[in-house]
């Protein structure tokens, strides 16, 4: 016969619970409030529930992509956590254009928020991550081939948006929309390349050239917590946590649709820059993968921040941007890649920074403020550039 279990076990099982399930219960919450707030066309408070319920999902989302990412070796556990949160990303661009219905102005915030993408994940991700890591274990080594390959790769992509960005001052849009299609098609090609290269023939190239100081000690402590863990996505077997992870995927869908439906309003009403309006969508896809770098910097495991950072970085130009346009042809939409000058300036900017910063295989507390402050001075200008 069970004995009765004492209210402060109850108390503390309970504490737990909530801890564990925080995102999903937050994603619920938030998401009954956006539907009725929604309903009752309250824009503002129906703008910040959305998101925030697709921040919460998107973080639950990130975690069991984590798991999945634990049980591979890399660069197939970074593939897991990037593509992840990249679908999140072409979820919510795709629903802006879908209820822009074609308007410049949900344009010019579709491309802001593809450059912002990399520009968080190169200096919030990375410098957030650096910096904290830097802070515990004053300087922290990774793999320099890594970062070596991702910069070159970034470059090229960067100096291949030019082309349209170029054109953009000529005065036939169809020469625009042709050139772009080449682009994205020739960034399709370039990252089929890229995939082979990161998993068939120079593998060890993303892999950590040494073992974290923590890892022998992190491992050693999950052996012996490995039977009171009750996490329940850590029992599930890999193909039902990514049918979980597809269900929360369609979720943000629906909520992705409502949050453009109404944020597009509310930046016609409060007159919010394109730029600024990039931004907020970029923070909002990224803040999961933010919190995964953060939990692996403390953990004194750089190579993987440097993987999840410049591998994001690559996946949002190499395939957000083919993704977007062809569903949106496919919707009598023709997106082009005429980015603007000062997109196409701070993504270059950026990729140089990053490429000073760990161009040796260490990182240390300083240069992750340095990306901060780089990205403090992208926001102020993405704020008042319209």
């Amino acid at each position: 016969m069970d004995l009765p279990q004492p209210p402060s076990i109850k108390k503390n099982r309970l504490k737990h619970f909530i801890a564990e399930y925080i995102d999903i219960i937050l994603g619920t919450i938030f998401s009954i409030l956006a539907l009725y707030f929604h309903s009752i066309h309250n824009l503002n408070l129906s703008a910040i529930s959305t998101a925030i319920a697709i921040g919460a999902y998107s973080m639950t989302v990130a975690e069991i992509a984590d798991i999945l990412a634990e049980r591979f070796e890399e660069p197939y556990a970074s593939f897991v956590l990037t593509f992840s949160a990249v679908v999140v990303e072409i979820v919510l661009l795709y629903m802006i254009i879908l209820n822009a219905t074609g308007e410049t102005q949900g344009l010019d915030t579709v491309k802001g928020g593809i450059i912002s993408a990399v520009i968080v994940d190169m200096n919030v991700l990375l410098g957030l991550a650096v910096l904290i890591g830097g802070l515990s274990y004053k300087e922290q080594e990774h793999n320099e081939d890594t970062s070596s390959t991702y910069t070159t790769i970034l470059l090229v992509a960067t100096c291949a948006l030019l082309v349209p960005s170029i054109l953009n001052y000529t005065d036939s849009e169809d020469k625009l929309f042709q050139a772009s299609v080449v682009i994205a098609t020739i960034l399709m090609i370039f990252y089929i390349f890229i995939f082979i290269f990161q998993t068939k023939t120079h593998k060890e190239f993303f892999k950590s050239t040494a073992k974290s100081r923590m890892f022998l000690l992190k491992k050693h402590k999950q052996e012996e917590n490995h039977e009171e863990e009750d996490y329940i996505f850590d029992k599930l077997p890999s193909f039902v946590n990514l049918l979980i992870i597809f269900i929360l995927i369609f979720i943000i869908g629906i909520l992705a649709e409502i949050f453009a439906k109404d944020g597009m309003i509310l930046a016609k009403e409060y007159n919010i820059s394109a730029g600024l309006a990039g931004l907020i969508i970029a923070i909002i896809a990224v803040s999961p993968e933010i919190m995964t770098a953060i939990k692996a910097a403390k953990n004194d495991e750089i190579q993987r921040v440097v993987n999840i950072a410049m591998g994001a970085s690559t996946v949002s130009i190499m395939l957000t941007v083919p993704i977007l346009m062809l569903l949106t042809y496919f919707n009598g939409i023709n997106l082009t890649l005429n980015f603007n000058a000062f997109q196409v300036g701070a993504l270059l900017l950026t990729i140089i920074l990053a490429w000073k910063t760990t161009d040796n295989g260490e990182t240390n507390y300083f240069e992750g403020i340095s990306h901060l402050m780089f990205f403090a001075a992208y926001a102020t200008i993405a704020t008042l550039y319209h």
